[in-house]
Parts: C-alpha cells; structure tokens; sequence
C-alpha cells in the first residue's frame, strides 16, 4: 500500500490538469495516502520545490484551466543550468528517495511518457497520465485537453465564416497538433471547412487552389481552410522524408549531426508555410485571402465537462494503479474503461491520423478537399 506519491506537470498547460490533480489528490487522501506536488515539472523535482496537496490545496481547482503546479519542459537528462544543459537524473532520484515516495505520477504527453520511462530506467516507480491537446500520444484512444481545444477551434472556424461569406475572402485558418493532424481534422469538419489540410496527407497546392476555384464558379466566392500547423506541401514532405531517411542511415556520427542541423533549420523554415500558403492561393485563385492562427488560446480556459470527466477518470485510476503496486506504466483510455500500457510501449511513438479514419472518411463523403485528389 502506497503513502507518499508525488505528482508534477509536464509539457504544454492542457486543460483538465488541475482537473487530474484534484482527482488524483482526493482518491488518495481517501486512501491515506500524502500527496506532494513538484512545481513547474522536472525542473522543480530537480530543484525540490514541494508543495502539500491537501484538501485546502485541491478545493476548487475542478474547473479552473493551467495548472496550480506550473510546468516547464525541462528534461530530466537534458536540464539547463547556467549555460549548460546538464544530466540531473541523478539529483531527481535523490529528491524522491528524500520524500520517500513510493510513486511519482507525471502528466504529460509524449515527451512526458519518455522522461518517465528514463526515470523509471533508473529505479524509480512511475505512472504517466496522457495529457495533450495534439491528441498524438500513443496507446491511447485519446488525451484530455484534446476535447476542450477542438471546441475552441470549432467555435473559431465557425465565427470566422461570416467574415469569410461578407468579403468574399479565402480564410486561413492554422490549428496546433504539432505533427500531428487530429485537432484540424476535427475542428476543420465540425466547422464546416471547405479545405483540411493534414501532416498525414502532403497537399497539392494547385489541387487546393483548383477546389476553391470550383466553389466561385458554383457561386460560392469565399472559403475556409483548416490548415494544422505541421501540414506540408507534397514538395516539402518529400524534402523532410529524404532528410529523415539520411539521419537514419547515416552511421557517422559528425553527419548524423549535420543532418539533424539540417532538420531543424527545415523545421524552422516551415513555420511561415502558413502565411506562403495564403499568398500562394490568393495568386491562384484571385481572390483575397486573409490568415489566423489560434495558438495558444487553443489550450487555455476552462476545461470542457468531457475533459473533466476523463482527466478524473485517469487520476483515480493511476491511484488505484499505485494501491495495487502496478508502475512504470501509462493509464491508458480504452472506450468507456482504462488500461495499464507499460511505458516502454510508448515512449517514443506519436499517433498520427491513419489515412483510413472513419473521421477523415467522412470529411471526404462531404465534400471536403484534402489537398490530395
């Protein structure tokens, strides 16, 4: 039986984290169990900078966005200090013998689950909740924060329609999911969107520009495209392909450095694709075309109730997980239940949108363009 567990925050605020704090917090004040927080994630592990979750702490944090805790997206072997970035794993496990916790609960997302797995490499007992609004983390069937921020970027997509239908404008819009396209797939089709452009599917600019064209012959003189911030043109993604596959051939160690070089200053570049893709289509297209990205108001506020609904499921199950002595494990959503993955199965992985989702079978059967055909 568990009596002290730790728990931090990782990564990007999500909504439904404090959400998961309170639920993993009452389950185990319950269960007798002392609760601490770490503040801002690994670094305030590393750091020791505590805080008590009792009940004072966790009344009234069910609804409210961020996270009591604060995060960073520190790791733990990779730790800047000064001018550095230093390994501090060492200093981590020092800090949770210290506390004499039997287990420290981490709620994050991808890179979250492998910092956990590290942790858990190094003798420690760890339990991942899975938390993103990217909704890409692996072996599960979603993450909280994933259901708030598709509303929220519904609910833009479908203001900026009247805008669009007033000025006969193409409007742009850019949804985060990192590289994956779960966010603009679902916001793009609950909002209507006439185009959805997808990391998973490299788009043909001219077949973009060829449907908007259709709908301004048909009497339809603007549109909305749904674009995700990770989405290519077929150009760039056979660039990026080739990059990877040399990274991943390569055996020298020095190229193998030049290349993840040239990965990054390729990612760098492509942050602006948004803003060449409205010029590009506004050339094609004659008409004008005007651009928003949602950022970060995508994940903050209130959690929805279904965000709240899971990120309490998740809490008390990682503590009946711990009661039951189950660790170095990630709570995963399996339909209406949970599942125990083992952490070594997902640290690493992204869940990407299989190009035969019934949800991007359904974007197509009405109507909408993807970019491909």
């Amino acid at each position: 039986m568990a009596k002290v567990i730790g728990v931090l925050t990782a990564g990007g605020d999500t909504p439904g984290l404090n959400a998961a704090i309170r639920a993993i917090g009452k389950a185990a004040l319950q269960d007798g169990i002392d609760v601490i927080g770490f503040r801002r994630g690994f670094r305030g592990m590393m750091e020791n900078r505590t805080v008590r979750l009792d009940s004072q702490a966790l009344s009234g944090i069910l609804t409210l966005g961020g996270t009591i805790l604060g995060t960073s997206r520190d790791k733990p072997h990779k730790m800047p200090i000064g001018n550095r970035k230093m390994d501090m794993t060492d200093v981590i496990v020092e800090n949770y013998h210290r506390h004499e916790l039997d287990c420290l609960i981490c709620l994050g997302g991808g890179g979250t689950a492998k910092n956990a797995f590290r942790l858990a490499k190094a003798g420690l007992n760890v339990i991942t909740l899975p938390k993103t609004i990217d909704n890409d983390v692996a072996k599960t069937d979603i993450t909280f924060g994933f259901d708030t921020a598709l509303g929220i970027a519904a609910e833009a997509i479908d203001r900026l329609h009247s805008t669009a239908h007033s000025h006969h404008r193409i409007i742009i819009v850019e949804i985060m999911g990192h590289r994956a396209g779960w966010l603009a797939l679902g916001a793009g089709t609950a909002g209507g969107a006439d185009v959805v452009l997808l990391p998973e599917i490299p788009y043909d600019i001219s077949i973009v520009a060829d449907a908007i064209s259709y709908r301004k012959r048909r009497g339809k003189p603007f549109s909305i495209v749904a674009v995700a911030e990770g989405a290519m043109s077929r150009r760039e993604g056979e660039t990026l392909k080739a990059l990877l596959d040399r990274e991943a051939n390569e055996e020298d160690k020095e190229t193998r450095k030049q290349i993840k070089a040239e990965i990054t200053a390729f990612n760098k570049a492509h942050q602006g694709s948004t803003v060449r893709l409205a010029q590009e289509l506004e050339n094609q297209t004659q008409l004008e075309a005007r651009m928003t990205i949602l950022g970060h108001v995508q994940r903050g506020g209130t959690p929805s109730a279904r965000d709240r609904l899971l990120a309490t499921r998740l809490g008390t199950e990682a503590i009946d997980l711990a009661q039951k002595g189950r660790f170095n494990v990630m709570v995963a959503v399996r339909g209406e239940g949970c599942e125990a993955v083992p952490l070594e199965e997902v640290a690493g992985k992204v869940k990407m949108v299989p190009l035969d989702h019934p949800r991007l079978r359904s974007a197509r059967r009405v109507g909408t363009c993807m970019g491909d055909e």
